[in-house]
């Protein structure tokens, strides 16, 4: 029940990354079960939008947090921003990587945004939010990771390994957390259908329109589903077919042969696009 829920993770809920996807969804789904919500992301407009959706849909209060989460003094922006109110609920699901390039194709400017953004804003926010949790005995972390944290791949290079640290450091903080009353869980992502992903996938001429779903790709609903279904029973789950297969293939093989077989298909499926950033 929406009361139950908001008794243990209530009253404020935060997600960053909540301007539209999975971000926007989730947040929904929280202000649906009685939770008041912090919306962080970078674009004020897009924010306003949600905000206003989330009010009308199911009454609960919002508040937005406009902030780069790759500015020096984002986490600082964000705690003054909720200094006055009780959170119970942590959602960390920004960090997408929009360029899938190869590594030496960008500046290392590019990949030192995604480890601040991916690692060091997400160990700073759960390290500030976790504390007031443990010592109430309640409340509730959810990290997005990705597939591309399971091994090393073409054009993922400084993205995967981001996500990499994002699923070990979930693992290990449910486990120090664990029996606490915190529940924390973090989220394998497969291809879902986000705006971020249609874009992506336009760009690089796989779709007619960003308007259209990438083939195979999840609804950002069924990924909120499988995090709210499995919040107390982390502390990792897949939330695509895809990603469980790889999980389930890779468990038989050696790092070194699931790399080398990521290599080959991807050297397959992009084609020209493989040899390009080779």
């Amino acid at each position: 029940m929406a009361e139950d829920f908001a008794a243990r993770y209530g009253p404020w809920g935060i997600v960053a990354g909540a301007s539209d996807g999975c971000g926007a969804v989730f947040a929904e789904r929280l202000g649906s079960q009685g939770l008041n919500i912090v919306l962080v992301a970078r674009r004020q407009h897009l924010l306003d939008e949600v905000a206003a959706d989330i009010r009308r849909r199911t009454g609960a209060e919002t508040r937005t947090v406009a902030i780069d989460m790759t500015d020096a003094d984002a986490a600082q922006v964000i705690f003054d921003a909720t200094a006055d109110i009780e959170v119970g609920m942590l959602v960390n699901c920004a960090g997408g990587d929009p360029n899938f390039r190869g590594f030496l194709s960008s500046p290392v400017s590019a990949a030192e945004a995604l480890v601040l953004r991916n690692c060091l804003m997400l160990v700073r926010l759960c390290h500030h939010y976790a504390a007031p949790m443990v010592e109430r005995g309640r409340g509730g972390i959810v990290n997005f990771t990705s597939g591309a944290a399971i091994c090393g791949g073409r054009n993922l290079v400084t993205y995967g390994g981001t996500k990499a640290f994002d699923m070990v450091f979930t693992e290990g903080l449910w486990v120090e957390l664990h029996g606490s009353g915190v529940d924390v869980l973090g989220l394998v992502l497969g291809m879902t259908d986000t705006p971020a992903l249609r874009k992506l996938e336009f760009e690089r001429g796989r779709l007619h329109s960003p308007d259209d779903a990438p083939e195979g790709a999840v609804t950002a609903e069924s990924v909120v589903d499988v995090a709210l279904d499995n919040l107390g029973r982390g502390p990792t789950v897949a939330t695509g077919d895809d990603v469980q297969m790889g999980l389930d293939l890779f468990r038989s093989m050696s790092r070194n042969e699931a790399v080398r077989l990521i290599m080959k298909a991807s050297s397959e499926l992009m084609g020209t696009d493989a040899r390009q950033d080779d």
